[in-house]
Formats: structure tokens, C-alpha cells, sequence
């Protein structure tokens, strides 16, 4: 069996994270995004893979090649234009000519779901759709079944049926393109996945399977923490690099080949050092943080729960919580992020023009890449800095702030 990854989306939703870099290479656990679901495919026998680029697709085509330094074959196809999920799928018409897997390359999804999708197309040669329950089901497609099988798809209704969504899982039969091609234009002017389906099951089983080892939609930046979590709370610890005398690693901690875990330096797993890092001495990682290729984390600083991506620098007296760093970041001595509001009550950011509630008690700055900081800036929780900023020193930043800016 073939795959089909969709990895097309500017992921707009998720900037400033991906004003530079395309979604599917976000770096997660350690890897980027995608790379947790093509390792799944491959865990699966599934070493025939097709991904769908659109957004910065020499990015994603540079980083995975052919495959094979993951042991899969891998090839590329384009959407130039993004018209809706259904055109996204059709785009793989006359590539693929048997039964596939089509995953979104947004999502979270484990190995063991995955195989129960397979098993259940090799019992019933049918379409299976993958399913899961969610507390929040009007942001999605929500699904109505009967006797296990899709009566109907309600696309973000306002009054849902049920707390069943689609999961972005698919296992398709080739007449799906012969369906593609004879669904129409939404009212949003796109093919939509939904409609097909919709029409599918009208006329022959779509049967359902529920996932749950665990499903995660990353569509906001902070839901990359929850996405991090997740998945570092399935991981092996191992030390291929250097760890001097008087470092203490606790837990499941990962420190690649080339990275340097200094003396004084205190570990608690799960904890992810990738290649050419730089930890300590004298500094403390807390649970849930994953530091990217060649980051700098220096003498008095504190990291808990946060992502910072390849090459930035935290390198004297700082403090960062519940946050995401990009590329290339530097932190002046000093530099705190506040990641908890006085009131205790959930962190709110500004998103999209709009003061929403992120849905976390904790929640320090979504910063993108390139930005410097000043020494003892400070960073309240909630804030969203663009890339290419630069803070000045004791400056205090709140809100969005836009690219390129320059608070003093």
C-alpha cells in the first residue's frame, strides 16, 4: 500500500512560526512535524510515499530528499493552487492506482490507530475513515454514524450532532479521483473532502474507526507545546554526545550525537538535546523541553516545557516557560518571559486581529525568527513577537508585535 501525506497549507494560522519555515518542518520532539508520521507509515510497511507540497515546497523537498535516510521512497507532488481538500487528494490522480493512506500532515496520529484503519480496509475493502471524540467539535467536521458506518459529515455546525470528528485519516479505494472529479464547488469556492464523502456514503459504506492512542490538530502556534508534550511523553531517553562530570539527567532525555551537556547542568525528562547543542554549566531544563540543533543554553538559565528552534542562543540569566523560540533567536542577559497571569485565570492573546483565550493557565511568548532582545527585557505571558524584532534593553513587550519592529 501507497501513502498520500497532504502537506501543502501555508499554515498561516501558525505565524510567526511559519513566516520562514513551511508547518510540517516546525520542529517537534526533537523532529520536524511530519517526520513522526512518516516514521509511522514506515513502522507500518508503508515505504511508498507521496507528499503533497505547496507552501515553500523546496524547504520540505530539500529536507526529506528521496527518503531514504528514513528507509522510505518518497516523491512529490504539487498543488500550485490551493483549492480545498478534495482538489488536494485529486492531485494525486494518476499516481496512485490502488488502495492508499491519505493522512493530513497537520495532525498527530500514532502508528497502532493507523493499523487499526489498515486492518479494517483489508477486512471490508471499504473506505475507513478515521474518527476521534473532542470536547470542542463546531471548530471541525463533525460526523453522524450509524452501526459504524458515516451517515453524513456536518462541516463546523453550530449546534454539532455529536463530539465525533473527522481526524484527517483516510484509507481510500482509486474510485475516490472518479469522485473527486465529479464534486462540485463549495460555497467557499473549494472542492471539499467533506462534500465527496458525503456523496460516498449516500451510495456504499464509509465505515468509521475511532482513533485512541492519541490525535492532536495543531492549528494555533501554542498548540505546538500540547503537540510537543504528547509525543516526548512516548520517547526513549539515550546519550550519544558528551555529557561532563556533575551534570545530572533525570528521566527520558535524548542528547544527540555532538551535543555538550555541561557540568552543573540539571536534566528532567522528558527532554530532547538535539545535535550541536550547548547546555549549561549551571542551568536547569525542566520537563517537556525540546532544544533544536545547535542551541546555546548558557550559565543561570531556567527552560521548562518550551521549544526553542536551530540556533538560537539563551545564554546568560534567563528565564523561558511555556514558550516557543525560532530560529536564530538571542536572548540578552537578563531576558525573563512571564508565562502566568496575577489572576491565575487562562493566558488571552491577540490572534488574527481578534483577544481569544488560549485555553492555557500557562503560556509565556510565541516568538518568530531572528528577533534579539536586550538585556533584562522583559516578556509578559501571551505575547506573540514576529520575526526580525528587536527589544531593547529593560524594555517590557506585551501583545503582537509586528515584523521587523524595534521596541525600546
Amino acid at each position: 500500500m501507497k501513502a498520500l501525506v497532504l502537506a501543502a497549507g501555508e499554515g498561516t494560522r501558525l505565524r510567526p512560526l511559519t513566516s520562514n519555515v513551511p508547518k510540517p518542518l516546525l520542529l517537534v520532539a526533537g523532529r520536524p512535524f511530519m517526520s513522526h508520521l512518516l516514521e509511522a507509515l514506515g513502522d507500518l510497511g508503508i515505504k511508498d510515499i507521496f507528499i503533497l507540497v505547496g507552501w515553500k515546497a523546496n524547504k520540505i523537498k530539500e529536507y526529506y530528499g528521496d527518503g531514504s535516510r528514513l528507509g522510505l521512497n518518497i516523491k512529490y507532488l504539487e498543488q500550485r493552487e490551493r483549492m480545498g481538500t478534495a482538489h488536494a487528494i485529486g492531485c494525486a490522480e494518476g499516481s496512485i492506482d490502488e488502495p492508499f493512506m491519505c493522512l493530513n500532515g497537520d495532525v498527530i496520529m500514532f502508528r497502532d490507530d493507523l493499523r487499526r484503519m489498515l486492518e479494517r480496509h483489508n477486512e471490508t475493502g471499504s473506505t475507513i475513515m478515521g474518527a476521534v471524540t473532542v470536547p470542542d467539535p463546531k471548530r471541525f467536521g463533525v460526523l453522524e454514524m450509524r452501526s459504524g458506518r458515516l451517515q453524513r459529515i456536518h462541516e463546523k455546525p453550530e449546534m454539532p450532532p455529536t463530539d465525533l470528528i473527522n481526524a484527517g485519516a483516510f484509507v481510500f479505494n482509486p474510485s475516490i479521483f472518479e469522485r473527486i472529479r465529479a464534486t462540485p464547488k463549495s460555497v467557499r469556492g473549494e472542492y471539499e473532502i467533506t462534500d465527496t464523502l458525503n456523496s460516498l456514503a449516500s451510495e456504499e459504506d464509509v465505515h468509521i474507526e475511532t482513533l485512541v492512542e492519541g490525535w492532536m490538530d495543531v492549528g494555533r502556534p501554542w498548540d505546538l507545546l500540547d503537540a510537543n508534550e504528547i509525543l516526548m511523553s512516548k520517547m526513549k531517553g539515550r546519550i550519544e554526545g558528551t555529557v561532563e562530570p556533575g551534570a545530572v539527567l533525570k528521566g527520558e532525555v535524548v542528547v544527540e550525537s555532538g551535543a555538550v551537556v555541561r557540568s552543573g547542568a540539571y536534566i528532567e525528562g522528558p527532554a530532547y538535546i538535539s545535535e550541536g547543542c550547548d547546555v549549561g554549566p549551571n542551568c536547569y531544563i525542566r520537563p517537556s523541553t525540546c532544544l533544536g540543533p545547535n542551541v546555546r543554553v548558557g550559565a543561570a538559565v531556567e527552560v521548562k516545557n518550551s521549544i526553542i528552534m536551530a540556533r538560537s542562543h539563551v545564554p546568560h540569566h534567563n528565564y523561558v516557560g511555556d514558550s516557543i523560540i525560532g530560529e536564530r533567536c538571542n536572548l540578552g542577559a537578563g531576558t525573563k518571559v512571564a508565562n502566568l497571569r496575577f489572576d491565575d485565570r487562562p493566558v488571552r492573546v491577540t490572534f488574527k486581529g481578534h483577544m481569544i483565550d488560549s485555553g492555557r493557565r500557562k503560556l509565556g511568548v510565541i516568538m518568530g525568527d531572528d528577533v534579539k532582545t536586550g538585556i533584562n527585557s522583559m516578556i509578559d505571558p501571551g505575547t506573540i513577537i514576529f520575526e526580525r524584532t528587536f527589544i531593547g534593553p529593560g524594555a517590557v513587550v506585551r501583545g503582537n508585535i509586528g515584523p521587523g519592529s524595534r521596541v525600546l
